[in-house]
Formats: structure tokens, C-alpha cells, sequence
């Protein structure tokens, strides 16, 4: 490999987003640090035997701060434990300050998370951790974000954190063979009784470390009550203090430690969604919304190959980004990954969903017939997988793994954060310049491409999959070689490859009229002040 040199400020502000370009005065957080080492850890179950390492080598004093949407205390995070409760609350029992922000979620019948969460708080407070039920959000909003910051205040170099799309739950400890987590959570039929689940989060290490305590301690630190819920809920909440439970207020967390020195050759930037919401963020008074404005800056770079895995690909709206830079390049091209159908069966849930999707397919395809391709997951047994991941790659150039989908609501609504990576090391492979801008390959984004289509392709190595088109084309031949295998009654050894050509949701017209409404207001809302609404911004 060709050694990372350092950006200039230039090549950094091609791609990332500027203090400005982030429009969030309100925030401590810097536009970018550099001097990190970022690693993808494809599938839960490679995210959850790092982060019980991490965990375990927390001392007294050390710091433990996590984030989550779905907190399930019993979910083992290894085949033998320790499950989520065992973990974090040996860490707070030798000493170390455990400390969480919950969703406090709708209720289970919603097919939600609020019983879960409220007894990961229960358990863990039990053991000296400080948990915190956290409805500081939209109506019809959720806090989205899945961090777990392990810092060392007496040696920062062994700071280690973790961001992405894996919550701490059922169904995620998932690997690459994709036959599910034993403990599953309850799903749509179509994906068995241990739901196949793929899904990626990032681990880092470095000054971006300090980032994410940042962000975390935004949150805490907000002196709005996170207890901001109907009437009937606050009424709840508090008998459930009186009995000491449930805790809802935060108490102060410890002195901030500095920054881990650098450790590596990236660039990081770390992005999020906040709404604008009354009472007012302190640190967001009128929301953030750079994750939005970070796709859409690199989006306007791309020439040769987006690629996306996404549990939605709903929104109109931010299809439009990706169809006008498909309608000015003509020969980049954009490669989807999704799940086959939504996550939970039935009416109300499947048709607004699908009409979302639906309304995104047809408009990316009309701009760029024959360069959109959209593939769903299956494992080798023919069981669709459910796609949870959150990663866009632009040219083997820039990449992000997040807690956001492509959708309104992850880029205005939820609260969401993402880290953008801009590797400074060059990929001598050939293409070595496959957008022609003069930005090269970078390593870690082109790795991460690499890695996620071998494993879709059953590719044992990169052959074919270099070149931006000949992957696309990989990608095709493959899908469309198993769609057939399938369609001619599964005669004969069964292709290679877990790609099928995802087909397009069709709707009655009845149900495009009942399912409009609950799209726009439940599935995917809009969280953007007026002004932006109007002016069709972020």
C-alpha cells in the first residue's frame, strides 16, 4: 500500500463540510479532526466481541458513555455471554461512571421498544449506573443514535469508540453467514423464526473519540427535561421515580478527559440530525441537519459509482440529490442495497413504507435509465436478509456509516449521527483515479465497498470488482443469474451470490390514497424549520 499523506485543507473541504457549510453555531463540535484509525466492523456479532473487549478493559475511574434506540438487558453479545446487563454492570460495579441516553420509545404494541429500554434502565441502575429515558424529541420522533465512548482519563491513547447502526438488542448479533441471532426480536414472517440481519458499525479510535464524548455530553448536558412526553407519560414517569425507578434526570458527569492523541492516518467527521423543537436544543436551537448536508456536498463529487446500503430508501425528497447528480454525470451509476420487504407485516406498517420506496425507485430511474440498480439479501437457505446497514461509499473516496437512512426523517426528524471518512491513502490499484477529479482511491472507503460486495457476490477475492463498472456489472450478473435459478424451480447447484434484483413496490390506487397521508406525517415527517421546508433545503 501507498503510505497516507496529509490532506491539504483543500482536498479536506472538497468532500467534508466546513464549521460554516455545518451551520450549527450552537455546537462545540469541530468541523473535523484528523490523526484517527477507523475500522468497519461488518455484522453484530464482529461489533460485539470488539465492544465487550473495550468494555472490559474499563478500570475505576474510567468512563463507559453509550447511546441507543433499542437496549435489551438479557441480549448476549457473545454465543456464552456476557449479555448487555452483565457487561456494562460489572464495569459500574469495579468503579467505571456508566452512563446512558435511552429513547424512551412508544409502546411495544407499536412494535417498539419502550418495556426493553425502561429495564435496561432498571438493571443496569441497580448496579451504580446512571441511565436516563430520553423523549427530547418530535412527536412521532425517536433519538436514533447508537455510540458506546469508552475513555481512559490516566491514558488517553487507549480511548476506543463506537458508531453505526447496531443497537444494543435482539436480533443484531448476526455474522456473515447470516442464519440469525439466536435471541431474535419479533419481525415480519417473510424472515423465519432468527431474522438473517445485516448491518455495519464503525469503530475509532484517536481525536474523533473526544468528538463523540462531545456529542454525548451535548445531549446530557441539555438542561431541557428529557421527560417532555404526553401528560399521561409524565404522570407515569414520575411514579416510577417515587418507587426508584427509572431515573430521568441526568446528574453531572465527570470532568472531560483531552482529546486521545493521533493514532492513525484519517480524517473524521462526525455528523448528526437533531430536529427543530420546542422547548429549543441548547446545543441545536434551531436543529442540525449535517448529515444532510453532508451527503448532499459529496454527492455533488460523484461521477463514477454511489454505492448504499439503506433499511428505507423512502424519501423523495433526498432521491432528488441523488438523481440530479445522476442526471449531470451520465456515466456515474448507483448501486442500492435494501431489505426485500419492511421489517413488520401488516397494512399499516408495509403500504405507506412501500409507497415511500416506490416514489424514490421511479424517480432515480427515470433520470438515469439502466444506471440504477437496486438489489435486495438473501442467505443460502433463500432467507431474505434484513437490511439494517447505513453506508454510502462516493467513489472510493468518501464514506460514511451512520445511525441515518436515506429518508426525511433520519435527515430532519430523529436524532441521528454518522462519521464521514477521508482516508489520505492512496489505492495504487488500478483504477487509481476512477472519477478523474485528481482524488484517487482511498483505501478505507474503496476496502469497505470491497469487503461488503465480496461477501453479497461470494467472491473469494477483488477480481472484477476494481473498476466501478465491472463491479456494477458483478452485481447484475450475479442477481439476475439467481433471480433465474429461483424462477426455473431451483434446478441444479444454486449460483453464487446473495444479490436479487429488488423489485419495485406496486400499490392499488386505494392504496396510494390511504397510505400518503401516514407516509407523510407517521413514516417519514419532516423536522425542518418552515423557512427551510419552503425553500426545499437543509
Amino acid at each position: 500500500m501507498i503510505t497516507g499523506v496529509p490532506e491539504t485543507e483543500d482536498d479536506v473541504t472538497a468532500w467534508l463540510l466546513t464549521g460554516a457549510e455545518r451551520d450549527n453555531p450552537s455546537s462545540a463540535l469541530p468541523a473535523w479532526t484528523e490523526g484517527n484509525l477507523a475500522e468497519a466492523l461488518v455484522h453484530g456479532a464482529v461489533y460485539f466481541d470488539r465492544l465487550v473487549d473495550a468494555v472490559r478493559d474499563l478500570g475505576p475511574g474510567d468512563h463507559l458513555f453509550f447511546t441507543d434506540w433499542r437496549g435489551d438487558p438479557d441480549q448476549k453479545l457473545r454465543p456464552d455471554g456476557p449479555t448487555v446487563d452483565e457487561l456494562f454492570s460489572d464495569a459500574a460495579r469495579r468503579g467505571v461512571c456508566v452512563r446512558g441516553l435511552v429513547w424512551r420509545s412508544h409502546w411495544d404494541a407499536l412494535s417498539f421498544s419502550k418495556e426493553q429500554n425502561a429495564s435496561l434502565d432498571r438493571e443496569l441502575e441497580e448496579d451504580g449506573a446512571v441511565v436516563v429515558r430520553d423523549q427530547r424529541v418530535r412527536r412521532l420522533g425517536s433519538h436514533h443514535q447508537k455510540i458506546v465512548v469508552c475513555r481512559h482519563p490516566d491514558d488517553p491513547a487507549r480511548d476506543v469508540a463506537f458508531a453505526g447502526g447496531i443497537d444494543l438488542g435482539h436480533t443484531r448479533r448476526d455474522d456473515a453467514e447470516h442464519r440469525g441471532d439466536p435471541q431474535p426480536q419479533p419481525m415480519s414472517s417473510a424472515y423465519g423464526d432468527t431474522p438473517p440481519w445485516h448491518d455495519v458499525q464503525l469503530q475509532v479510535r484517536g481525536p474523533v473519540v473526544g468528538v463523540l464524548d462531545d456529542a454525548f455530553r451535548e445531549r446530557w448536558d441539555d438542561p431541557t427535561s428529557p421527560a417532555v412526553e404526553h401528560p399521561l407519560a409524565w404522570v407515569h414517569d414520575k411514579a416510577e421515580q417515587a418507587l426508584g425507578r427509572n431515573r430521568m434526570d441526568p446528574d453531572e458527569l465527570p470532568a472531560q478527559p483531552p482529546p486521545p492523541p493521533p493514532c492513525g492516518p484519517h480524517v473524521v467527521q462526525t455528523l448528526r440530525t437533531y430536529p427543530k423543537i420546542w422547548p429549543a436544543y441548547d446545543f441545536a436551537p434551531e436543529g442540525e441537519r449535517s448529515i444532510a448536508r453532508g451527503y448532499t456536498k459529496a454527492l455533488e463529487r460523484a461521477r463514477r459509482l454511489v454505492y448504499l446500503e439503506d433499511q428505507y430508501l423512502w424519501s423523495s425528497d433526498v432521491a432528488d440529490h441523488l438523481a440530479a447528480s445522476l442526471r449531470e454525470h451520465p456515466g456515474l451509476q448507483l448501486v442500492v442495497v435494501v431489505p426485500r420487504v419492511p421489517d413488520q407485516e401488516g397494512a399499516f406498517s408495509e403500504r405507506p413504507q412501500q409507497l415511500g420506496q416506490a416514489q424514490a425507485m421511479t424517480l432515480l430511474q427515470e433520470a438515469a435509465p439502466g444506471r440504477v440498480h437496486v438489489f435486495d439479501l438473501e442467505n443460502h437457505e433463500g432467507t431474505p436478509v434484513y437490511v439494517h446497514a447505513k453506508v454510502c461509499v462516493v467513489d472510493d473516496v468518501w464514506a460514511e456509516v451512520g445511525s441515518d437512512n436515506v429518508n426525511r426523517r433520519s435527515w430532519t426528524h430523529d436524532s441521528e449521527l454518522s462519521n464521514a471518512v477521508l482516508d489520505p491513502t492512496r489505492d495504487p490499484r488500478e483504477p487509481q483515479d476512477p472519477a478523474g477529479l485528481g482524488d484517487g482511491a482511498r483505501t478505507f472507503a474503496r476496502d469497505l465497498r470491497l469487503q461488503l460486495g465480496r461477501e453479497h457476490l461470494d467472491a473469494a477475492d477483488d477480481t472484477g470488482l476494481l473498476d466501478p463498472d465491472e463491479f456494477v456489472a458483478a452485481c447484475v450478473a450475479s442477481a439476475e443469474a439467481l433471480d433465474a435459478w429461483h424462477a426455473g424451480g431451483r434446478v441444479g447447484p444454486r449460483p453464487p451470490g446473495r444479490l436479487r434484483v429488488h423489485r419495485r413496490p406496486e400499490l392499488t390506487r386505494l392504496e396510494r390514497l390511504w397510505a400518503t397521508p401516514l407516509y407523510r406525517l407517521v413514516h417519514d415527517p419532516d423536522g425542518r424549520p418552515l423557512r427551510l421546508r419552503l425553500r426545499r433545503t437543509y
